[in-house]
């Protein structure tokens, strides 16, 4: 079958290339192991590309919460932060010294509560009774002084009324002191009023709050990233000094990005939420990365009629940071035409980093013949469809290519097939259900 035009500089240098292959491997040795699955032919939608921009999947400028003065400022643009980090630290030893003078009282508050709510020790309670014991003892007495005075006055005034009445005094007295400790037993006993141990528990409340109060205050001086991310910007240096709301530092989340494309009007009912998408970034040649679409933003420009789509790319970190950086210029390839019929091959079977996206073709190979030998195809990218991607090139519905140990392969060696996996399997044996486009 004659090459069309646009590929037949690729194919020409992809069979010289299988040629030398060819003679290198001629010496003999063990064929490679390879899993491969059939090129099938189905009916998708026709994709057309359009301009996005990476974009980060947060981006924010962290502000300082308080007034006060930048002492530590550790973090540099391009630096890696993690969510709760320090961006900057205010100057704090006023404060601190404020909540170590709480935390002393609320200590004391503490401790004054535990003695009330563990009630009178056991040596109190017996000193209390101890001296009712004493008191009743000094009554009983008095009692009998006072009765045997009566009587001598009564008879024969053997004693003055005076006296009499100093002996009744202190009967009535000694009465009384008994009565005041018995009922100071009884209180021992019972221990300190409800009342009291609300009070001291409201004044813990109290001070317990005093000491939040100054330890949120810290916090605030302490300005962290809420979200993992990569500071993009610096608004504050050492010494400088900042008030509340002033801008400190610019953190975005890379990890993942989102790509923005502006899709006219009449290709957004082709759109569905949650389907794959390929998207190429001019600046990374030779790779290709596969993202969800995410957003169909229902709000279009009125002047040029077209719609914000949002597709979510999991990134990639390298030495030099994010592989994919806020602003790169993409272009995503969106299902947005007609149902037409096209090539497939399953994602694992294309082979990039090169000048040209290929597959490996196993030539010989068929339902009876488990070995022949590789070549390698110049293939177009199209649309995703679930775990298989449109390709247009010298390909033909049922030839094999290789979805497993084509990283190692070169043009012209001899392989084995170790297993045909069907369509909508993937390399590892998952199974996944064949997704169509709309």
């Amino acid at each position: 079958m004659p090459f069309p035009p646009k590929y037949r500089l690729a194919a020409l240098l992809l069979a010289i290339a299988w040629a030398a292959g060819r003679d290198a491997l001629a010496q003999p040795g063990a064929a490679a192991l390879v899993d491969v699955s059939p090129v099938v032919q189905q009916e998708i939608a026709a994709g057309q590309t359009f301009v996005g921009t990476v974009m980060p999947l947060k981006k924010a400028i962290i502000g300082s919460a308080v007034d006060g003065r930048v002492i530590e400022f550790p973090m540099n643009e391009g630096d890696r932060v993690e969510r709760g980090q320090t961006l900057a630290q205010l100057l704090t030893d006023t404060i601190q010294l404020e909540c170590e003078a709480a935390e002393a009282e609320l200590d004391l508050r503490k401790e004054e509560l535990a003695e009330l709510e563990n009630g009178s020790r056991p040596e109190e309670i017996e000193q209390a009774r101890a001296r009712m014991i004493g008191a009743e003892a000094r009554m009983n007495f008095m009692r009998a002084r006072r009765t045997r005075a009566e009587n001598l006055f009564n008879r024969n005034q053997a004693i003055s009324e005076e006296e009499r009445d100093e002996m009744v005094s202190a009967a009535i007295e000694a009465e009384q002191a008994y009565l005041e400790t018995k009922e100071a037993y009884q209180l021992t006993v019972e221990g300190p009023r409800k009342e009291q141990i609300a009070q001291g528990r409201a004044q813990v409340a109290m001070q317990q709050a005093t000491v939040d109060r100054l330890k949120d205050q810290i916090s605030k001086h302490t300005i962290v990233s809420r979200f993992p991310g990569y500071v993009t910007a610096e608004h504050s240096e050492v010494g400088q000094w900042v008030k509340q709301g002033d801008p400190v530092a610019e953190v975005a989340e890379l990890d993942e990005v989102e790509v923005t494309a502006y899709v006219v009007e009449q290709h957004v009912p082709f759109l569905r939420l949650g389907m794959p998408v390929r998207v190429e970034i001019p600046a990374i040649p030779n790779r290709t990365f596969e993202g969800q679409l995410t957003a169909i933003v229902p709000q279009a420009d009125v002047q040029a009629r077209t719609f914000p789509v949002k597709v979510r790319v999991k990134n990639e970190t390298t030495d030099a940071g994010p592989l994919l950086k806020s602003g790169m210029y993409a272009r995503v390839t969106l299902p947005t035409g007609n149902r037409q019929s096209a090539l497939l091959v399953p994602k694992d079977a294309l082979v990039l980093g090169g000048q040209q996206t290929m597959v490996y073709v196993v030539d010989g190979a068929g339902p009876d013949a488990k070995q022949g030998k590789v070549r390698p195809v110049p293939v177009q990218l199209g649309v995703a469809s679930g775990r298989l991607m449109q390709v247009s090139g010298p390909l033909q519905p049922g030839q094999l290519v290789v979805v497993r140990g084509n990283e190692r392969l070169r043009p012209g060696q001899d392989v084995q097939v170790k297993r045909v996996i069907p369509v909508g399997e993937s390399a590892a044996g998952e199974t996944f259900p064949q997704a169509t486009n709309p």
